[in-house]
């Protein structure tokens, strides 16, 4: 399965990397393709193609801010293919935001 998503809170710093890193994380453990775009205090980071986003199974959007370039994921709103996720979560229960994925398969 191929996950993309984006990470990102109101400073920019900790959560936003620490979320990042957990999916990633999360995803290498099930033999995933997962790549995190962040945005925070250092700009935009690890930017996801449009390419990205269509060829992605699901997409994970681990964010407690809006995000810039939110639109590009409409389709997979429509598709039911896009879970959103306080930063938090995501660095706590990243299993469980898989598992929510696997189940929506």
């Amino acid at each position: 399965m191929k996950i993309v998503g984006v990470s990102a809170c109101p400073t920019g710093i900790a959560h936003t990397y620490m979320a990042k890193e957990a999916l990633e994380k999360e995803g290498l453990k099930r033999g995933y393709e997962v790549k995190i775009e962040t945005q925070g205090s250092m700009g935009i980071e690890n930017e996801l193609s449009q390419i990205d986003i269509d060829e992605a199974d699901a997409v994970i959007l681990a964010i407690s801010i809006g995000i810039e370039g939110e639109e590009r994921f409409q389709k997979k709103v429509e598709q039911n293919k896009l879970i959103t996720v306080d930063p938090g979560k995501a660095i706590r229960q990243s299993d469980v935001i898989f598992d929510e994925l696997e189940k929506n398969k």
